[in-house]
């Protein structure tokens, strides 16, 4: 089935990256690995009616104190989480199939999995754009795959493509390149040509992570996956639907990227009661999250605009997400100025290239106000 995947992603995409061979950057191991499967995979249509005796469940059901349990949770969820991904497509760009998506306990797992499927440990490397999200960095080094940083360009926090084309064509160990856009820390979006230029000139893995797309202009990269063979676009529950305690993500591919991906994950990693939420919300709440991203966003400009009135404040960096990176003096002082008043806010001054700054998440208008106060109470300013 992934040979017959892989061909046909190779025939009907439109080749943006004629030279990327999926099978070449797949370690051998892992694209000949038979992955687990369990007995109501080789039937379809089970449910009422059926006597499911195949899997060790317990069969008298959840024990949850006396309350009704509507969701049987006695029962192992679907491994393929169909439903919720036909769902899901519903508000995503059009032309994309459950077949090209991966669901996963945050995007966080979706992270993991690439570098494991592409990575041979002690041997591949990945390339990241510092100041960048902390967990390529955790991944890479949980799997002992080494990192490659080409920073972002200072003060616009674009992404530098010369030197990182200029990398991977050196480095021939370098199997995935990391670009998060919107980017944490910094906020920014990362120039679509830029993107588009590594992925024609890297045969390697790119993956785009849009944590925070909802935030933004436009549709995010989701649907390129049918035109680029070696894009993967990871999105998240957690930032605009707000269920970061859920912990669901998704990982958008070409069907093969995805095929290999569901291979390796556990058979089960997204639970009934994570779907079960995340399918209200896809059915129910998608115009509510329009709804509250709209007030975030107005929100953070109004603290855009206040925070530049405040003497301690040296730079609010322009952001597309739900988050400002604000340059301070005496930022470590500062830090602690505001978690003693009980305000807490993320210090990012360790982080190349955001020397002196913080990172403010986009509250309620009250907790917002709270943060302004606080940093208008900084003395020595």
């Amino acid at each position: 089935k992934l040979q017959f995947l892989y061909l046909i992603d190779q025939a009907f995409s439109t080749m943006a990256n004629a030279a990327f061979n999926l099978q070449s950057v797949v370690r051998p191991n892992i694209w000949n690995l038979a992955p687990y499967s369990c007995a109501r995979d080789e039937f379809s249509g089970t449910g009422d009616g059926w006597v499911m005796l195949d899997a060790n469940e317990n069969a008298f059901g959840a024990c949850l104190g006396g309350e009704e349990d509507t969701l049987k949770l006695e029962r192992y969820p679907c491994p393929k989480q169909t439903e919720v991904k036909q769902q899901l497509l519903k508000i995503r760009p059009e032309g994309l199939a459950p077949e090209n998506v991966f669901l996963g306990v945050g995007s966080d797992e979706a992270i993991d999995l690439v570098i494991r499927v592409f990575c041979t440990p002690g041997k591949d490397k990945i390339l990241q754009c510092p100041p960048t999200y902390g967990m390529y960095k955790v991944s890479a080094q949980t799997n002992d795959v080494a990192i490659v940083n080409v920073p972002l360009v200072e003060k616009t926090f674009a992404l530098d493509t010369p030197k990182v084309l200029a990398a991977v064509a050196e480095d021939p160990d370098i199997k995935i390149v990391f670009i998060c856009s919107p980017n944490n820390p910094s906020g920014n979006v990362i120039a679509a040509g830029a993107i588009r230029d590594v992925l024609a000139g890297f045969n390697g893995i790119v993956v785009v992570d849009e944590a925070y797309v909802d935030f933004a202009d436009g549709e995010g990269w989701s649907g390129e996956v049918l035109n680029h063979p070696n894009l993967v676009v990871m999105q998240t529950f957690s930032k605009s639907f707000g269920l970061a305690a859920v912990r669901c993500g998704m990982a958008y591919a070409s069907a093969a990227i995805i095929e290999v991906l569901n291979k390796v994950k556990a058979p089960y990693n997204v639970s009934t009661l994570t779907a079960d939420a995340v399918l209200k919300a896809l059915k129910d709440g998608a115009a509510e999250m329009k709804g509250k991203v709209a007030k975030i966003l107005a929100e953070k400009a109004r603290m855009e605009k206040s925070l530049l009135d405040i003497p301690c404040v040296k730079e609010v960096y322009p952001s597309a997400s739900n988050f400002l990176l604000v340059r301070v003096d005496a930022a470590d002082a500062t830090y602690k100025h505001l978690a003693a008043q009980s305000v807490i806010v993320r210090n990012r001054c360790s982080q190349p290239l955001c020397g002196g700054c913080l990172r403010i998440t986009v509250g309620t208008t009250a907790e917002n106000d709270a943060v302004l106060k606080a940093l208008a109470g900084v003395q020595g300013a």
